[in-house]
């Protein structure tokens, strides 16, 4: 086999489906994103959404949780608040006082923490934009839907990804990190 050229290389990629294109990129910028391109660059993943490389020191960690009592039922959730990965958690209750089913209501809490954050920071005169976030959830559907690895289906579950791509498209960057069910827990209390 010979020498492949960056334009075929390229050309390949190109030639991919987009679904395929849109996980080699993210691929690509997990693993090389410090690299390819200096933070805060980005990848675009398709329907708008763009992702950025991978955050080593984020400025404020996010972890979130929700559920219903039945499924549909009351939802209900929390969230915490880190500055940086070290800083003390400020965690949140919600009550969202509507039937939801489980994942709309880890949808429901992903969406007011990054909410309230983007008002805190803002509040102190700080801009998002100059700042990164790392977010934690034990719920594989809300993070990968939201890093464009699983599709959403469901008109709700796409209105509800979508609404958290725009949150987190204004800081900086930011990674998407599953955690294990204890933590959130541990965390949150529930």
């Amino acid at each position: 086999m010979g020498t492949v050229t960056v334009e075929e290389i390229l050309a390949a990629i190109e030639s991919l489906p987009t679904t395929e294109r849109e996980r080699l990129l993210t691929a690509l910028a997990s693993r090389y994103g410090d690299i390819l391109a200096p933070r805060p660059a980005q990848l675009e993943l398709g329907a708008g959404f763009v992702t950025s490389p991978p955050v080593d020191e984020p400025d404020y960690v996010l972890v979130f949780d929700g559920g219903s009592r039945g499924n549909p039922g009351p939802g209900y959730g929390s969230y915490a608040l880190i500055r940086g990965r070290d800083g003390a958690p400020e965690v949140v209750h919600l009550d969202f006082d509507e039937e939801m089913t489980n994942n709309e209501a880890e949808y429901a809490a992903l969406v007011a923490g990054l909410k309230d954050l983007i008002a805190r920071i803002k509040r102190a005169g700080l801009d998002p934009a100059g700042l990164t976030v790392e977010v934690r959830g034990d719920s594989a559907l809300v993070i990968n839907q939201v890093a464009g690895q699983w599709k959403a289906k469901n008109a709700r579950m796409k209105a509800l990804r979508d609404r958290a791509r725009a949150l987190l498209s204004h800081f900086a960057g930011y990674a998407l990190h599953t955690q294990p069910r204890e933590e959130s827990v541990r965390l949150l209390g529930h």
